[in-house]
Formats: C-alpha cells, sequence, structure tokens
C-alpha cells in the first residue's frame, strides 16, 4: 500500500465530517487535474470500489470493512463528488472519468486484481478494464448500461444539458429539494430502504452545492453509446448483480449485456431495491467474495 498521504481535509463541507464513514481510512491524492478522496483497507488482491452517480464512498460503508477482510479496497469519490475537488468540469463524461481513474492508480500505484462498481459506477468499471488493457474480473452491481428510449432519449440528455449549464440550478436544488422527507422519498422511488442514519448521509451530499453541480455535469456529459458497442470485445469475467425491486435500473439492461458479453453471468437478488449493496451488504459481500473465487483472484 502506498506511504499515507495528508488525512482528509474537511474544508468543502459546510458541517462537521469528522464523523463520515470510514474516515480513519481517508486521505487527499493530488493526481491531476482532480484532488481525490481515496479510502484504503484490508490486506490482499486489490479490489477498487466505484460508486454511482450522486453517491459517494459512504455508498460502501457496509461493504467497505467486509470485502476488506478478504482484499486490499481502494474506493473514492468520483470527480467533484463527495470530498473529491473537481479539477475539470469537462471531465465529467465517462471517457474521460475512465482515463482520469487510471491516471490515479498508475499515480497511487494499484493494480486492481477485481473492479466493483454500482449503477453508474459499473460502465466506469467495464470502460475502465479497456484502459487497463489486463481484463480484470468485473463486479456491476445494478448496473446503469441501458441508454433511454423513445422521446426521453433525446429529452431527458437536452435537460441534463440544460440544467448543468445553468449557474442557479445546483443552488436552486440545495435551497428546494434537500429535506429529510424529499431524500427519503427520493431514495424510496429506487425500491431501496434504507435506515435514518443512512439517509442523513445522502442529505448531506445533497446539500453540498459542489457535489450537485459535479453529478449535474456527470448527467449532461454521459454517454453510452460506444461502450455498449464495444461489450461484445469486453473478455472480463463478469458478474452483474441485479436486484429485483430496483426501480432505477431495469433488470433488464443486466441480462441484455449478459447475454451479449462473452465472459458474464447475471444473478438477480430479490428482496432488494437499487441500493442492494447498502441494503444487504453482506450478502453482496459473499457473492463477491465467491466470484473472486471462481475467478482466481482469491485462492
Amino acid at each position: 500500500m502506498p506511504n499515507a498521504l495528508p488525512r482528509l481535509s474537511l474544508m468543502r463541507w459546510p458541517d462537521d465530517a469528522t464523523d463520515w464513514p470510514l474516515t480513519e481510512h481517508s486521505r487527499i491524492v493530488n493526481c491531476a487535474p482532480h484532488r481525490w478522496h481515496v479510502q484504503e483497507g484490508g490486506i490482499g488482491p486489490t479490489l477498487l470500489l466505484i460508486h454511482g452517480a450522486g453517491a459517494a464512498t459512504q455508498s460502501w460503508r457496509g461493504l467497505f470493512p467486509l470485502l476488506a477482510r478478504h482484499f486490499h479496497v481502494v474506493a473514492f469519490d468520483l470527480p467533484g463528488q463527495g470530498f473529491t475537488h473537481l479539477g475539470n468540469r469537462a471531465r465529467c463524461g465517462l471517457d474521460p472519468m475512465a482515463h482520469d481513474i487510471k491516471h490515479l492508480m498508475d499515480h497511487e500505484g494499484w493494480q486492481p486484481d477485481l473492479l466493483v462498481g454500482h449503477s453508474a459506477g459499473a460502465a466506469i468499471a467495464l470502460r475502465l478494464s479497456e484502459e487497463l488493457g489486463t481484463a480484470p474480473p468485473i463486479v456491476g452491481i445494478n448496473a446503469a448500461l441501458g441508454n433511454f428510449k423513445g422521446v426521453a432519449g433525446w429529452l431527458f440528455p437536452l435537460t441534463a444539458k440544460f440544467l448543468a449549464l445553468a449557474p442557479f440550478t445546483a443552488e436552486l436544488f440545495v435551497a428546494t429539494s434537500t429535506s429529510q422527507a424529499n431524500i427519503t422519498r427520493l431514495i424510496n422511488g429506487t425500491g431501496s430502504k434504507l435506515p435514518p442514519e443512512d439517509l442523513a448521509l445522502y442529505r448531506r451530499l445533497a446539500r453540498n452545492r459542489d457535489h450537485v453541480d459535479a453529478t449535474l455535469a456527470m448527467m449532461a456529459q454521459w454517454s453510452l453509446d460506444d461502450l455498449l458497442r464495444r461489450l461484445p470485445d469486453i473478455r472480463s469475467q463478469t458478474l452483474f448483480l441485479a436486484a429485483e425491486g430496483d426501480k432505477a435500473v431495469p433488470v433488464r439492461d443486466s441480462q441484455n449485456a449478459t447475454n451479449i458479453m462473452p465472459n458474464a453471468t447475471c444473478r438477480i437478488l430479490p428482496d432488494l431495491g437499487h441500493l442492494a449493496h447498502e441494503e444487504a451488504p453482506e450478502i453482496c459481500a459473499d457473492l463477491i467474495t465467491d466470484f473472486a473465487t471462481q475467478t482466481a483472484v482469491l485462492s
């Protein structure tokens, strides 16, 4: 593991963040163009955790310590989200983020043996596997791999671009949408049920203007078209975990990807929603560990 760098700076948060989950594993890495918030723990094969849009390392609060029993676990906040400072707002799309994460990995000397991504983080994991060229095994949890259909195919991207360009949008969202009731409604709308302490963490993220602005920029710059065309060429052993109760990403996204990727399988998770790894970290940890054993990451 690399030598520890300066511990997490709290200056980006308007409130006291000393109680943020797993800060004992946190440090800041200056690696252009961003200043990254990284969490590391455990000993063993290196496992990289990539969260979805609008979340941060807190999404792994239950899963991280379970995986750290078997792996050297690395998690980080995506550019501009959580505690990572966004150095270039034009680099929030899929390809630039994968490139910048690869640069961060080279900077830190990480050579991942397993990639785990949730939602949009699963798409980043697949794209990152191409950047690496080593085809590490991949676990995609409720992988967001479907483009919008019909009118939403052009309306949503245009709306996202408008929202991201409007200078008042993030402030407006923070001012009007971040009550505890609204955050609870938003999370429940994904099909997941989280305890109050986890909902409070999402509320703290949603109240941060920089986090919201970076999430909107990611939405505006997001395109899966090229990656989806290349899925049949991605040879990594891949396990898709698709929750039956996910109201944000349909199970068929994972099933369709499984059908066209040469080395992919899909496991359906009953009674869980989009944030399955937060609802049931023990179940997800067991499935990831079993997959790592099957693919010889763990012996």
